[in-house]
């Protein structure tokens, strides 16, 4: 079992940053892949970045890429999305998930779920 709690969410002008944290509780956090997902009102829940075990390799979605960076530090259980040059268009609640074995960009193949963090985007 894996319990996640995002924080660092809020309200941010246009080109401005932000970054995420995601705590894990419990003591195999080093054998999930991590992820970040989100959701805009009316549209469905989409995937943004992921990063592996190690943290060695990580991957993203075409529309956060050379903006946002996605990295862990397992030794504090906890996994970040460092979002720079945001967009209104960024405007979501963001979410982090783990599942063990290897990444996805599929919702579905998640685990385990934050309850998730607002991000706010004013133009």
């Amino acid at each position: 079992q894996v319990q996640l709690v995002e924080s660092g969410g809020g309200l941010v002008q246009a080109g401005g940053y932000l970054r995420l944290s995601c705590a894990a509780s419990g003591r195999t956090f080093s054998c999930y892949y991590m992820a970040w997902f989100r959701e805009a009102p009316g549209k469905e829940r989409i995937f943004v970045a992921a990063v592996s075990w190690s943290g060695g390799s990580t991957f993203y979605a075409d529309s956060v890429k050379g903006r946002f960076t996605i990295s862990r530090d397992n030794a504090k259980n906890t996994v970040y999305l460092q979002m720079n040059s945001l967009k209104p268009e960024d405007a979501a609640v963001y979410s982090c998930a783990a599942r063990p074995g290897y990444g996805s960009v599929s919702a579905t193949s998640y685990n385990y779920w934050g309850q998730g963090t607002q991000v706010t985007v004013s133009s």
